[in-house]
């Protein structure tokens, strides 16, 4: 039996790198096909807001994945919440949301844990912590949690590591991590945050999730059935 082969939808380079990495720790075995369009995410930051042709350009760049034998599609970006919708609605492929599945891992944790939880959410894209945040809302109404979101922005860290400042990004969000200590699980809400990690982890002494990991392993799950 063939791997499957999974679609991943990139707005910008940077999550190439990160959801990389996660596929070959936790599944090597997946085929993987990269769609990139870079001007996504510059179009929504000078736009201000996620227009229909931003929307339409998602799906059709979903459509030529499924064209091309995918099995399933992985967006990489985190403020296109409602054209992945969109796309779930309309292509029929299994499609997972950028943090849907770490989403679920954070909120099983506070499940766990029970009673009234705090849930850090960080980001270093502006524009994306809106419809994250009313994506998680949304799950933590679905499972009845007592659950409050705390939201941070490591304002820079986006723009430092797209000018090959990975060193002012980590820094930048273990800055804003920092504010977040009271929390009961952070996560890292752009997939090229991952790198930072550990560091936060080791800092805080929080469990600190990331996009790539949880989603590589809900593929998975769900793939090998």
């Amino acid at each position: 039996m063939m791997a499957p082969r999974i679609a991943l939808i990139h707005a910008t380079p940077l999550a190439m790198e990160p959801v990389a990495t996660a596929f070959e720790l936790l599944w090597p075995q997946a085929q993987r096909m990269n769609l990139l369009d870079d001007s996504l995410s510059a179009d929504l930051a000078r736009a201000g807001s996620l227009k229909q042709e931003m929307v339409d350009r998602m799906v059709c760049l979903a459509q030529y994945a499924k064209t091309c034998g995918a099995d399933a599609i992985l967006f990489t970006c985190s403020a296109f919440g409602p054209a992945i919708d969109e796309v779930k609605r309309t292509i029929g492929l299994p499609t997972l949301k950028p943090n849907e599945a770490m989403f679920s891992d954070a909120l099983d944790i506070c499940e766990q844990l029970g009673g009234e939880r705090r849930i850090g959410l960080l980001t270093t894209f502006a524009p994306s912590e809106a419809p994250m945040r009313k994506e998680l809302l949304v799950a933590i109404k679905q499972r009845n949690l007592k659950v409050k979101i705390e939201g941070a922005c490591a304002t820079g860290g986006m723009t430092a590591l797209n000018a090959g400042d990975a060193e002012t990004h980590d820094r930048l969000i273990l800055e804003s991590a920092r504010t977040l200590a009271s929390c009961d699980v952070l996560m890292l809400g752009q997939f090229s945050m991952a790198r930072a990690q550990k560091s936060v982890a080791e800092t805080l002494q929080k469990t600190v999730l990331t996009s790539p990991s949880s989603a590589v392993r809900q593929l998975k799950a769900t793939l090998s059935i």
